[in-house]
């Protein structure tokens, strides 16, 4: 039987980023409902053994009227227990700590005191670099706990009970900011919880098969077929459970990177032994699009266009059945149950409320970094396991305000140019992304002694191993250089070349 670290979703932003990190340490982790019960817990047993529980930080203050909550007996169960940032705050609370919140707040990277470097904290030095990400505090701890660490501005940055295996982080070692966090969680899976790291990706594939047969059955499907890495290995999963009652579905929506249609229709219509066809859609999108400025808007336009085509294409092969390539980041940025939206992705927050079709989404919760990994055992040639990611509203969100076909013609060019450079450099296997964004702005600009009044476009070229955090990439400026001359040479409708150098958080990685 497989050990399962059961992780408790209390809202936080990188829930999921804590259950890939367990997955990393080869331990099976699934994410809960934060309500899950004592008694609920002890059933997971039948399945998995449960050796440990992760409370997960949120966005609320354990003060008010309809923050989650937990099962206070959770807390009496023989099993490993660890509470991050608002679940380190929430366990104080429940045993008659004091939590409040302060008038200084922690953002972003700050130096952490180990006090006693034991237990979850064992093998980190005096001092460390974590990610803090809170208003309310810790400031006493109750009976039985002793403090492991402080910050500055935080008396209790982390805490252990002296005698249960109940411990608290104020700071978030999910997160790559925070130096040791793999080393936190190594000391929790397997010295506290004594796990034996029993679980590889094989197993996924091994299970999403089974419980697509399982849903699906000798019924039709449609997919949602772009050419990246999340639809590409979506399809060969559900091709394997259903084989040719899956047709893939490509759509050209006008809003694709350049020859990005012609590549696509060529290796999968000559080179998968899969059902697939080609719809061509520029006009619908473009139409539908017509005076629209913000982007939330373009994105549900997107999505519910999406879907009418597929709805169309479903009745025609009478198919019950939606598969999309949706990966958590998508997921948790549309907004779950105790998360604020950030922003809807076409193949989430954009469904429209009356669906024709039942939504199968067999990569779900996985990350970017885990869908290549799935990508490669199922065959898949490494120019799409290793795909950078393209949003799925395409260059309609590299498009700031109204989408025209002249700003996406521009936006395109660009990004081709990106793309080319970043090749050329050999730079593109450490970066996650690397595009163009058409800024609504126009500048005073001197292009062949004649003075210029055009757009401006920014640059967004960034690192990250799961999409859910990212930092700027330090491109050598001569890179830089040559993509900005080429930009500002080639496509006459812009003068000015900008560099974007915001982390994600604060920023998305996306404009829009």
């Amino acid at each position: 039987m497989i050990d399962c670290i059961l992780v408790l979703d209390f809202g936080g932003q990188y829930c999921h980023l804590i259950a890939r990190r367990i997955r990393e340490l080869d331990v099976y982790s699934e994410i809960v409902s934060p309500e899950i019960s004592a008694k609920k817990v002890a059933e997971y047993n039948k399945k998995y053994r449960v050796k440990g529980l992760i409370l997960s930080g949120g966005p609320q203050s354990v003060y008010e009227k309809n923050a989650p909550r937990f099962d206070r007996d959770l807390l009496n169960l023989d099993l490993g227990i660890l509470g991050l940032c608002y679940g380190h705050q929430l366990i104080a609370y429940y045993e008659g700590g004091v939590v409040e919140p302060k008038e200084k707040k922690e953002y972003g990277t700050t130096k952490v005191f180990i006090d006693k470097a034991k237990d979850t904290l064992e093998g980190l030095g005096k001092t460390e670099k974590v990610w803090m990400s809170h208003s309310d505090t810790v400031l006493k701890m109750p009976e039985n706990y002793e403090i492991l660490a402080h910050t500055e501005n935080t008396p209790v940055a982390a805490y252990g009970h002296r005698r249960k295996m109940i411990y608290g982080l104020q700071w978030h070692p999910e997160v790559i900011h925070t130096e040791k966090g793999r080393k936190i969680f190594e000391n929790f899976v397997y010295k506290i919880c004594k796990c034996g790291g029993n679980w590889v990706m094989k197993d996924f594939v091994k299970e999403s098969v089974r419980k697509i047969k399982g849903r699906i059955g000798s019924k039709k499907a449609v997919i949602a077929l772009s050419g990246g890495v999340d639809s590409s290995t979506a399809a060969v999963l559900t091709a394997k459970a259903i084989g040719e009652n899956l047709v893939a579905v490509f759509v050209d929506t006008g809003l694709m990177r350049k020859n990005e249609p012609e590549y696509i229709k060529e290796t999968f219509s000559r080179k998968f032994d899969m059902n697939f066809r080609f719809v061509d859609a520029k006009e619908r999108f473009l139409n539908a699009l017509k005076g629209i400025e913000d982007p939330e808007k373009k994105r549900k336009i997107i999505g519910e266009t999406f879907i009418r085509i597929f709805e169309e294409v479903a009745k025609e092969i009478d198919a019950d059945f939606l598969v999309q390539g949706t990966i958590y980041p998508d997921r948790i940025e549309s907004g779950t149950q105790y998360t604020f939206t950030i922003k809807s992705h076409h193949n989430v927050g954009g469904l429209p409320d009356v669906l024709g079709l039942e939504i199968v989404e067999p990569l779900e919760d996985l990350y970017k970094d885990e869908v290549r990994e799935v990508a490669k055992k199922l065959g898949l040639p490494d120019e799409i396991a290793y795909r950078h990611p393209f949003p799925g509203p395409g260059l309609a969100i590299r498009v700031i305000g109204e989408v025209t076909p002249e700003a996406v013609r521009i936006v395109r060019e660009a990004d081709a140019i990106v793309k080319e450079e970043i090749k050329k450099a050999k730079l593109g296997k450490g970066l996650w992304q690397f595009f163009a964004v058409l800024l609504p702005i126009k500048t005073v600009g001197v292009q062949g002694d004649v003075r210029t009044y055009r757009n401006t476009i920014a640059l967004r070229i960034v690192q990250s191993t799961d999409g859910m955090t990212a930092n700027f990439a330090k491109i050598p400026y001569n890179v830089l250089e040559r993509i900005s001359t080429r930009i500002t040479n080639e496509i006459p409708e812009i003068n000015r070349v900008v560099y974007d150098l915001t982390h994600k958080p604060p920023g998305t990685i996306e404009w829009e």
